[in-house]
């Protein structure tokens, strides 16, 4: 190629997706490429994408329209569709936008070289095929130098009714504990921080890989991971996401209270509060189970922060229903919640069904949960003022430069004035003076010391 070498990568969609766009960030600058912010100066053009919703999948098509037409200008320009919108339409996505080089869905980041290399040599590829997931040997070019994504689980075996990912990310495969540890520990050495492990559906983690105990329970469990990484040097915080109601357990509870460096912080997304619903879903849990799970690990934390995620407007769903969501987020008191209108997705059963509600109907919903979500989440944050919080200081607050931003243990985004050429990677005890439902402004009154294990 003659040109210079310069790439782009748009990431639309979940952590997953931004963990796969780090890593093949790092690919290409292994390959010599270099970051440009402007997609028309690059000469590779990768957009990663996300199908889990329609908007998210429409402006993909817009964008490569516009790169498109670029291309019959600049015909050494290669135009790169990863993720899940690749996975699920494959060929079709070749024959809508011919000008494309390369269509991978997300099982195949690891091998965007080779991949690359094929388009240099000529070829149009296609590599949606399942494949064993390569073990990460990749160096991802990392968006914060404070805090880091960690893979532990690809994949999902699960099959709720609404949803694209088993078909787009495969069966589920979990890497050893001593590959993550060995990311971890270079994570470490290199001055991270925070790391979040992170799986499609992270509870299933070692179920299958190999080995069980004598009481016949499997060998490794998120449980067990939690406890091997613990103790990796330089890492001061554990997070984990996205966790499945139907495998979360006590015993990881217990383990989350007692390992001092796991946050106080669970995302467990329930979807719908009610058991019809829930069945329809696939969920494999009733509403009783979900609360008796926030009841256990408040009696083990009782301060831990809770998220979650909700559908509204599911077919099928009556008015009673739907206040049974409501009722639901009202007895629990989320600190966030992920809130979203049902979006019928290609290939799924639910897509498929005739009771789908009208847009009127899911977007009376969404406002009234979202309303609801933001009255309980600023009673929530009441409990922080005054107090005296951890923050890990990741960034400068862009719109006052004189704030550095970072998060408490919690997972609350939290204000205070401080240089983050001297913060930044630091864990500063911050009063807090100020609190909104989603985020939090304090005073520091001093840099904590290293945790030491």
């Amino acid at each position: 190629m003659t040109m210079n070498r310069r790439y782009h990568i748009t990431t639309f969609g979940c952590q997953m997706n931004k963990a796969d766009s780090e890593r093949m960030a790092g690919i290409l600058e292994k390959m010599g490429f270099e970051w440009s912010e402007d997609p028309n100066d690059a000469n590779v053009i990768l957009y990663n994408t996300c199908t889990i919703r329609d908007n998210a999948e429409q402006k993909v098509y817009s964008y490569l329209g516009r790169q498109a037409k670029r291309k019959h200008e600049q015909p050494d320009l290669t135009l790169v569709v990863a993720g899940c919108v690749a996975q699920q339409e494959g060929e079709a996505l070749l024959r809508r936008v011919p000008e494309l080089d390369l269509v991978m869905g997300p099982q195949h980041a690891n091998r965007l070289k080779e991949l690359l290399e094929s388009v240099f040599d000529g070829n149009q590829v296609l590599a949606t095929e399942e494949v064993h997931i390569l073990e990460d040997i990749t160096q991802p070019r990392r968006d914060s130098q404070v805090t880091a994504w960690v893979n532990v689980i690809y994949g999902c075996n699960e099959r709720c009714t609404y949803c694209v990912v088993p078909n787009v990310r495969g069966v589920e495969q979990s890497r050893t504990p001593a590959a993550i540890r060995a990311e971890m520990e270079k994570l470490g050495r290199n001055g991270y921080k925070e790391v979040t492990l992170l799986g499609q559906n992270i509870d299933a983690y070692g179920r299958d890989l190999p080995g069980t105990t004598p009481e016949g329970r499997h060998l490794h469990t998120l449980t067990d991971l939690l406890y091997y990484i613990h103790d990796v040097p330089g890492i001061e915080r554990l997070r984990f996401a996205t966790s499945h109601p139907r495998y979360f357990t006590e015993r990881l509870i217990k383990a989350c209270a007692e390992l001092p460096k796991v946050c106080e912080h669970f995302h467990i997304p329930f979807q719908s509060g009610d058991n019809q619903i829930l069945k329809a879903m696939s969920r494999g849990y009733t509403h009783e189970k979900y609360r008796r799970i926030i009841d256990s690990i408040r009696r083990y934390m009782p301060d831990a922060s809770i998220s979650g995620d909700a559908i509204v407007g599911f077919p099928g769903e009556t008015e009673e229903q739907f206040e049974n969501t409501l009722k639901l987020v009202d007895d629990i008191g989320f600190d966030l919640l992920n809130t979203a209108a049902y979006s019928p997705r290609p290939g799924t059963p639910a897509a498929l069904w005739d009771n789908q509600l009208s847009e009127e109907v899911k977007s009376d919903r969404l406002q009234r949960l979202n309303h609801l979500v933001n009255v309980k989440a600023a009673e929530r944050s009441q409990r922080y003022f005054g107090r005296i919080e951890e923050v890990l200081v990741e960034d400068q607050n862009t719109k006052d430069k004189t704030q550095v931003i970072g998060r408490t243990g919690g997972n609350r985004l939290t204000f205070f004035t401080g240089d983050i050429k001297e913060l930044k990677g630091q864990i500063v005890k911050v009063k807090i003076t100020e609190v909104r439902p989603f985020s939090l402004t304090g005073e520091p009154i001093g840099v904590r010391e290293a945790v030491t294990i």
